[in-house]
């Protein structure tokens, strides 16, 4: 049986796959508590319009301009470019389960992995931008169904991070072993965005003693 990452709800990965939500995983609660970034001007000059943006249109964008108008401007500040790794978008991804025959496959929104032209080993995935006001599907379940294929592909055997976005509101992800956990949300309206920007900025740091 094949099924793609959009029909993917969390309790499932829970009742077929196996894996446990963890509350305040070790690996989670250590990532929440990198410090608030003081950004130099330039960069505060550059967050402050997008926030106000934010602002304004939460309630309205859909999943494109929502994508388009904060999510990509904001990423294009954060430092997620090195040797080792770089960002990649859109690109597809699959694992196969034989005890379960079940082949999971599906596009993967934003995620940093090793490689040049084509990712390998991905460590860290964005995922799931969603409307504020409508969820036809579970960006939780969509994230993690992701993650787990890497996790099942990789050669390297590490914990992922990532997040899912709704509207305003980011929430950190971390899936290690047959766990996962679940930070509470950030949102970008408020001045928890510096802590969304360190967040994402602290990402190279927890994937470089895999390398």
């Amino acid at each position: 049986m094949t099924r793609t990452f959009d029909t993917w709800e969390y309790d499932e990965i829970e009742i077929i796959l196996g894996y446990t939500r963890v509350e305040n995983h070790p690996l989670l609660a250590a990532w929440l508590e990198t410090p608030a970034k003081s950004v130099d001007q330039t960069t505060l000059n550059y967050l402050t319009p997008l926030q106000k943006r934010l602002i304004i249109n939460a309630d309205a964008w859909n999943e494109d301009e929502l994508k388009m108008f904060f999510i990509a401007p904001f990423l294009s500040q954060v430092p997620l470019y090195f040797d080792d790794f770089k960002p990649f978008t859109q690109r597809t991804m699959s694992a196969t389960f034989p005890e379960l025959n079940l082949h999971v496959t599906g596009k993967v929104e934003f995620f940093i992995a090793k490689g040049k032209q084509r990712p390998r080993q991905p460590y860290f995935f964005l995922h799931e931008h969603k409307q504020e006001r409508r969820r036809d599907t579970d960006p939780l379940g969509q994230l993690l169904i992701a993650m787990i294929a890497a996790q099942t592909v990789n050669e390297i055997k590490m914990p992922l991070y990532g997040c899912y976005v709704i509207g305003r509101n980011w929430f950190f992800v971390i899936v290690n072993d047959r766990e996962y956990s679940v930070s509470l949300a950030y949102d970008a309206t408020k001045p928890e965005l510096y802590s969304i920007y360190a967040l994402m900025s602290a990402a190279p740091s927890l994937i470089k003693p895999y390398l």
